[in-house]
């Protein structure tokens, strides 16, 4: 175990490489880049995970959403002894939401609706994974830096966990030998203080620094730093990624500083009209703001939890 805060050796001998939003977008989709990802998920599932395909997911395009605050990927994946494929959704996120947990949700579902072809088995439902990269504070009081979530059957009096017959959960082996339900993963890499203990580690603070030092060996993260590296890049794409770079810092200060602007205008509102009144004050004028920024909607939408629609009406003054 190390400390790469305090190794300055390591700092030194760091290659360089490009944020894995941009990653996703680009690089990792060509299967010749597969063994990155793989190397990650292998790193994280504690088991060899090989990725089979990628699959349509919300942001299998390269356009104009090079400008979004958030990008994923849906991936068919098979894990160890499992005999059939999973799948894995793996995204990127650089702003909060308050309907963020519920798009999850919804993400998992939709994922596994899509992947059962109409009038096939429900013995056919796949097994999802959702791993979230977060760019932001996603838990209060937390001591830890990956979350996991799943679920678990416990007795309501007892609260010791059950064993389902062998019956009702299929004969399939899957990762980790775990149930159908789908399972989360929230990584804020905030929370990571650079203190390398594993393989894993290795991968988070090539994520959160942009860099990987020379020193590191997990599986995977050698090709990571080669395909990945920022050097490397031919001149036009180092151009457009350092456009999108820019452009997510920016994106990042205006919706701080609207926030910070709206929260004390709500603060003062609330103390005269009531809480609850202020907080939709705040909520009014984060929206204004953004819009006289020059946010686009779609990004405003993100931010505050509203639909257009809603938006609209607020800024209509209705």
């Amino acid at each position: 175990m190390f400390s790469a805060g305090e190794d300055s050796i390591m700092k030194k001998s760091a290659r360089k490489i490009i944020t894995f939003d941009w990653a996703i977008k680009t690089i990792l989709r060509d299967k010749a880049n597969f063994d990155v990802l793989e190397g990650f998920l292998t790193a994280l599932f504690r088991q060899p995970i090989t990725i089979l395909e990628l699959l349509e997911s919300e942001s299998n395009r390269r356009d104009d959403a090079d400008k979004y605050n958030r990008v994923d990927l849906l991936a068919k994946i098979r894990g160890g002894i499992a005999k059939d494929d999973e799948r894995v959704i793996v995204e990127v996120q650089y702003l909060p939401e308050s309907a963020y947990l519920k798009r999850l949700a919804y993400g998992t579902a939709k994922t596994i609706v899509e992947n059962l072809k109409l009038g096939e088995s429900y013995d056919n439902v796949r097994k999802v994974y959702s791993v979230s990269l977060l760019y932001f504070d996603a838990v209060e009081g937390g001591d830890d830096y990956i979350y996991h979530g799943k679920t678990e059957f416990t007795g309501l009096h007892t609260h010791a966990s059950v064993t389902l017959k062998k019956s009702l959960v299929g004969e399939r082996v899957r990762i980790g030998e775990t149930n159908i339900f789908p399972e989360y993963y929230l990584i804020p890499l905030k929370c990571f203080t650079d203190e390398i203990r594993d393989d894993l580690d290795q991968w988070l603070y090539a994520f959160k620094n942009n860099e990987v030092p020379d020193e590191f060996t997990a599986p995977g993260i050698v090709a990571l730093k080669e395909k990945l590296d920022y050097l490397k890049m031919d001149e036009v794409e180092r151009r457009r990624f350092d456009k999108h770079v820019d452009y997510a810092r920016s994106e990042w200060g205006m919706i701080d500083h609207a926030r910070r602007e709206g929260r004390e205008e709500g603060r003062e509102e609330g103390r005269e009209e009531g809480r609850e009144e202020g907080r939709g004050e705040e909520r009014a004028r984060l929206v204004k703001s953004l819009h006289e920024n020059g946010v686009p909607m779609e990004i405003i939408a993100v931010s505050v939890g509203l639909p257009e629609e809603a938006m609209r009406r607020l800024l209509d003054g209705e």
